[in-house]
């Protein structure tokens, strides 16, 4: 009936969440097909098949038809468990983040405890850059995406901030921990593809910049490039420690004006 918030499934049935079945299947709800043969292959080989694919070759090489070769089967086997290939997205994030790390000793600071929280996400990203091509199509949904945001909620208990707030610091700190996974991937390959040291690319970049970079139209690069900073190399976690310390900063300025019984709100109503 329409309106009725049902829909159907990848195998033709009605499902009666009204969810896409990716997300039906992450909870549990969808395990097979319900019509038809009993299948030879499950959801759970689809996802590590489609995940092993991603890390050896990257995103672009997961496809239907590829996921399906490499379980010898017919690729419109596949589409009797996952709908289109957006789904099977959704359930390889769901494999690859896995759960949280266990929750902080009790009497860890909030501080600590997110920023423990931001060092687990970006290792997850590490292990699985693939995972960084995936663009964001909306909240968590699924249950150890959900688990993780639970638990970065779960950090800023007792700042006194109020429930939108701690809402948007955990974006707040998860968007930089994306960014900058995102970046130093990025880098990373480009680094990879040229054949030489970090340390050779950047006094490239440097000298470059000496050489084209005009310092009367460029004077604060002047000055950069005078302080020699670019010919240092930093360690490989310095912007990542860097940037996560100033975002905590700013966070724990908030949180003592809470702490303090400020009564107003930062940046209007979520309304």
């Amino acid at each position: 009936m329409a309106g009725s918030g049902r829909r159907r499934g990848p195998d033709g049935a009605r499902t009666g969440t009204g969810l896409p079945a990716s997300i039906e299947a992450a909870w549990g709800l969808r395990e097979r097909p319900g019509k038809g043969p009993k299948p030879g292959i499950g959801i759970e080989r689809i996802v590590a098949a489609a995940v092993a694919l991603a890390s050896s070759e990257g995103l672009p090489a997961v496809s239907m038809g590829r996921v399906a070769k490499e379980l010898g089967v017919s690729t419109m086997s596949l589409y009797r468990y996952v709908a289109a290939k957006d789904e099977l997205y959704i359930l390889m994030l769901e494999e690859a983040v896995g759960l949280p790390p266990e929750p902080p000793a009790p009497g860890t600071g909030w501080r600590e405890a997110l920023a423990a929280w931001a060092r687990a996400q970006r290792e997850v990203f590490h292990r699985n850059p693939w995972m960084l091509r995936i663009p964001v199509s909306g909240p968590p949904a699924t249950p150890h995406s959900v688990a993780w945001w639970d638990r970065g909620l779960a950090a800023l208990a007792d700042t006194g901030l109020d429930e939108g707030e701690k809402i948007s610091v955990v974006l707040l700190v998860g968007g930089f921990v994306r960014n900058e996974a995102t970046l130093m991937a990025d880098l990373g390959a480009a680094i990879a593809a040229s054949g030489e040291s970090p340390e050779v690319v950047m006094r490239r970049y440097a000298d470059t910049l000496e050489r084209f970079a005009d310092p009367e139209r460029y004077p604060a690069l002047a000055r950069l490039l005078e302080s020699r900073v670019l010919y240092e190399p930093d360690s490989q976690d310095f912007e990542f420690v860097f940037g996560l310390e100033r975002l905590l900063d700013g966070v724990g300025v908030l949180v003592e004006k809470r702490l303090a019984g400020g009564a107003e709100r930062e940046g209007g109503s979520r309304t």
